[in-house]
């Protein structure tokens, strides 16, 4: 709200304004504020004093000259034109006559030509403060008319800050734990977190606990969804379906389950990629941090993306539990590309019967003198000799290529080695390409370890060699070991 104040501060002053922004952001009441800024009988002003008759009267909802209208309810164009016939005359006390819509893309096209017309031409004494959820509803003629201000949904931090100073103010006992639940409930509302945290004190019997508040709003326990991540990191199906039955038996919500599962899937994403960026003071931060140690970053990455899709998923399944326990095991079915995989049986049974024992070669065993006996030119032939060998099974080839070197693993690249592959085994071959992290082992790694090996080797014949040190004596000269070539006998 900078440039709102600046305009205040420097009478540079709009005739129409709009706020936007999700519910319960603040926009009716930062809509109040501003008739008072307008009207504050110190004169306009980005602070008005809030004890002056017109701050008081504006407060209260009795100023004369405050017009407030609930376009959700008066859509119609003669409701809009009784409005804005009253509008030529002149404020009865006030210095500007302000009119307040809510909800305004709720008006008929009809109402928003009568309204264009006051806000081409606006009178000096008149100011429009427009509210809504959903700006895309309003004319473009009307947009281009008004100074828009779109009001942020509220952060969780700033929530649990404003609770505590009420609760403190009204003397109520909370645990410290409470409200940051009533917190992400709301989502970014502070009209909805206020509503919540009066439903609190009400179910807890005056009383702001996070048992109570986590059974008001049917939350789930943190200690579930780690128990859970667990289990499936642990590869242990048992545990997995065991725990989705405890939570059937509390009837807790399967949808919130598995939201709050993304959310503790990408504190642990945070924890790996930027710790600081964790909660120094929640409770499972060091649960967290164990967990982030333990899962591979890509896997943390594949199950948020289940997670999200079995909420898309959780209303078409036969009832919501068997959804989200066909999540939990859709988890435990799938691995990032690169890890070790079965051969699906229409494959398995591709095998020749002689190259059984070929089924089970290790990691990047063979891989470079086979590359290099492949009929392959251009992008391909270095594609398949920056590969490593992760594995192989029969006809599957598991490879990777360095991330410096990500351009090659193009789709036609791909294709070009899988057919040059087949070519030389005279078979049907399986390709799975990955960008990722590689031991030296490839054919172009192997080659350059074996030319700086001879590059140095040759650096040191020479660096050794009487006649080139006694040069370097007599010059005070050194030799400069990028110049060294070394020649063919």
């Amino acid at each position: 709200m900078r440039a709102l104040r600046h305009a205040l501060e420097q009478k540079r002053l709009h005739h129409a304004y709009l706020f936007t922004g999700t519910r319960g952001v603040g926009k009716t009441t930062l809509a109040r504020i501003l008739a008072k800024c307008l009207n504050c009988e110190t004169g306009v002003t980005p602070e008005p004093c809030g004890k002056c008759s017109a701050c008081v009267e504006i407060d209260a909802g009795r100023f004369v000259d405050l017009l407030e209208v609930d376009a959700a309810t008066n859509t119609r164009v003669d409701e809009m034109r009784q409005l804005l016939d009253t509008a030529q005359y002149a404020p009865s006390r006030a210095r500007y006559k302000v009119y307040v819509i809510d909800e305004v893309h709720m008006l008929s096209t009809s109402a928003f030509n009568a309204m264009l017309k006051t806000l081409e031409e606006p009178p000096e004494h008149l100011k429009f403060i427009l509210a809504t959820t959903d700006p895309q509803k309003i004319p473009v003629t009307v947009l281009s008319r008004c100074l828009q201000f779109n009001l942020k949904q509220m952060p969780p931090a700033a929530i649990v800050s404003h609770l505590a100073k009420l609760l403190e103010s009204e003397q109520i006992p909370a645990e410290k734990e409470a409200l940051p639940l009533v917190a992400r409930a709301a989502a970014g509302s502070m009209r909805d977190a206020l509503s919540l945290l009066d439903q609190a004190i009400a179910h807890g019997a005056g009383r702001v606990s996070a048992r109570s508040v986590g059974e008001m709003l049917g939350a789930i326990d943190q200690d579930f969804l780690l128990r859970l991540v667990e289990a499936v990191a642990a590869q242990d199906a048992a545990a997995a379906a065991g725990i989705a039955g405890e939570m059937q038996e509390r009837s807790l919500s399967y949808d919130t389950a598995l939201a709050d599962l993304a959310g503790l899937l990408l504190r642990v994403a945070l924890a790996q990629a930027a710790p600081a960026a964790l909660d120094e003071d929640a409770a499972d931060r060091a649960a967290i941090v164990a967990l982030a140690g333990r899962l591979d970053p890509e896997l943390v990455q594949l199950y948020y993306q289940i997670a999200l899709q079995g909420r898309e998923d959780l209303r078409l399944a036969p009832d919501e539990h068997a959804g989200f326990l066909m999540t939990v095991l859709r988890m435990l079915a799938f691995r990032p590309e690169g890890g070790a995989e079965k051969l699906p049986v229409a494959e398995r049974s591709a095998v020749p019967a002689a190259g059984a024992a070929a089924a089970k070669t290790s990691a990047p065993a063979g891989w470079p003198e086979l590359a290099a006996q492949l009929s392959l030119t251009g992008a391909a032939r270095e594609l398949a000799r920056n590969a490593e060998l992760r594995r192989r099974e029969g006809n599957v080839f598991d490879l990777v290529v360095p991330k410096s070197k990500a351009f090659l693993a193009d789709r036609v690249h791909q294709d070009k080695l899988k057919a040059a592959l087949e070519q030389h085994l005279g078979g049907a071959v399986t390709v799975k390409l990955s960008v990722g992290e590689v031991s030296g082992a490839s054919a172009a790694a192997i080659e350059a370890g074996e030319r700086d090996a001879r590059r140095a080797a040759a650096a040191q014949a020479v660096q050794s060699d009487g006649f080139v040190q006694d040069l370097v004596n007599l010059f005070d000269g050194k030799v400069v070991d990028s110049t060294i070539r070394q020649t063919e006998k």
